[in-house]
C-alpha cells in the first residue's frame, strides 16, 4: 500500500458532501432530506405492498430500535415453516442514516421479498454523539433483544435457528464486529443461532492510502474527503484510521485472531462483496484473504465497475446481489462452500 495521504489532490469539502454542520458542542446538525425517511407500512392489505414492515422499541433510554419486514405472502400463510432471520445494519459512516431512510429501507424490502426473509433492522447510536464503540454495543443488543422478543411476527414467522448478521457500507463494519464478539459467547444467545456474516460494501480504513482509494481520491459516491470524515467523528477520542475498529489488519490483525478461531470452531461463513468502482475495494479485498489465511470459510463477489453499495442506491441493479445471497444461504445452510475460484474471489461484469 502506498504512504501517500493524497490529500494534496483531494477536491472535496467533506462537511458540505455529507451536507452536514458540526457545532460547538461536538453534535451534528444533519440535513434529513439527503437520505429522507421511509415510513412503514404495517397493514396487511395489498395495497401496502409485497412486504409489511413496522417498528418497534429496543432500548428507549438510548433511542435504539428496529424495523421488522415480513413478506406479506408469509403472514396470511397458515404455514408452520418459518423464515431465515437476516439482522441488518444499515450504511451511512456511523454518522448519518437509520432503518427509515429510503434506501435501507427499500433495500430491506428487497431481502425480505426475493430472499423470503424475516428482516430486523437496527437503529443504532450514531457518532459523533456516540461514538464507537457505542454503535458496537447496540449492534450486539439487539441480537440479545431479538432472542427473547415476543413480537407476533418473530415469534410466529422467524427462525431464530437460522440467523444472518449482515450490514451495508458501516453496517457491515458493524455486522463483522458484532459478530466478533458474540462468538466469544454464543451460548449467550440462544435460541438465536447465527449461520454466518454478509458483509455487503463493508467500511475500513487505515492511515496509509490504498491504491484504489488514491485512484478514487475525488469518486462522485464515497469521496476520500469524506471517508476521512466519518473516521475522524466516530473513531474514540485520540486514536487514529489504524484503530482496530477502523483497520482489520492493524498489529498485524493480531486481536482479530481469538475472535476467528471462535467463528471458525461455529461454523460460520461469511460473505463479502463489493465492486471496483469503490474507493474500499482494496481494504474488502485485503480483509478476504486476510481472513482465509487464518482458516475462516469466506465467499466474496465483487464486481468490475459500479460503485459504493450501489444495489441500495439503485435497486434495479440488485438481481445479482439477490443471486449471490441466495446461493450464500442456502449453502450455509447444506454445509456446503459455494462453487467459486480458488482464492475465494471472483469478478464479475456489473448488470
Amino acid at each position: 500500500m502506498s504512504t501517500e495521504t493524497a490529500s494534496s489532490n483531494l477536491t472535496v469539502n467533506p462537511l458540505a458532501y455529507v451536507q452536514v454542520t458540526l457545532n460547538p458542542d461536538g453534535t451534528l446538525n444533519r440535513d434529513r432530506f439527503v437520505f429522507p425517511d421511509t415510513s412503514a407500512s404495517p397493514d396487511p392489505i395489498p395495497s401496502a405492498g409485497p412486504v409489511l414492515s413496522k417498528d418497534v422499541p429496543i432500548n428507549p433510554s438510548h433511542n435504539t430500535w428496529a424495523r421488522i419486514f415480513l413478506p406479506r405472502h408469509h403472514a396470511r400463510s397458515c404455514s408452520e415453516e418459518k423464515l431465515p432471520l437476516i439482522v441488518y445494519y444499515h450504511g451511512g459512516g456511523f454518522i448519518l442514516c437509520s432503518p427509515a431512510s429510503n434506501i435501507f429501507h427499500e433495500l430491506c424490502i428487497t431481502l425480505a421479498r426475493e430472499l423470503s426473509a424475516v428482516v430486523v433492522s437496527v437503529k443504532y447510536r450514531l457518532a459523533p454523539e456516540h461514538q464507537l464503540p457505542m454503535a458496537y454495543d447496540d449492534a450486539v443488543e439487539a441480537l440479545h433483544w431479538i432472542k427473547t422478543a415476543r413480537d407476533e411476527w418473530l415469534v410466529e414467522h422467524a427462525d431464530l435457528s437460522t440467523c444472518y448478521l449482515m450490514g451495508s457500507s458501516a453496517g457491515g463494519n458493524l455486522a463483522f464486529h458484532a459478530g466478533l464478539r458474540t462468538s466469544a459467547s454464543p451460548e449467550g444467545l440462544e435460541p438465536l443461532k447465527i449461520r454466518g456474516l454478509i458483509l455487503h460494501h463493508p467500511f475500513f480504513g487505515g492511515t496509509q492510502r490504498t491504491p484504489s482509494e488514491l485512484r478514487l481520491a475525488n469518486n462522485h459516491i464515497l469521496p476520500l474527503a469524506a471517508i476521512d470524515l466519518m473516521w475522524e467523528l466516530s473513531l474514540p477520542l485520540g486514536v487514529d484510521r489504524d484503530h482496530e475498529y477502523c483497520n482489520s489488519a492493524v498489529n498485524g490483525s493480531s486481536k482479530l485472531s481469538e475472535g476467528v478461531d471462535k467463528m471458525r470452531s461455529l461454523g460460520w461463513r461469511l460473505l463479502v462483496t463489493g465492486c471496483d468502482g469503490d474507493p474500499l475495494i482494496d481494504r474488502q479485498v485485503e480483509l478476504v484473504k486476510l481472513l482465509k489465511e487464518k482458516g475462516l470459510r469466506v465467499v466474496s463477489d465483487f464486481m468490475e465497475g459500479g460503485y459504493h453499495i450501489i444495489e441500495a442506491i439503485e435497486p434495479d441493479k440488485s438481481k445479482p446481489l439477490v443471486l449471490t445471497l441466495k446461493s450464500f444461504m442456502s449453502t450455509t445452510v447444506a454445509g456446503q462452500d459455494a462453487v467459486g475460484p480458488p482464492n475465494g474471489i471472483s469478478m464479475q461484469i456489473a448488470a
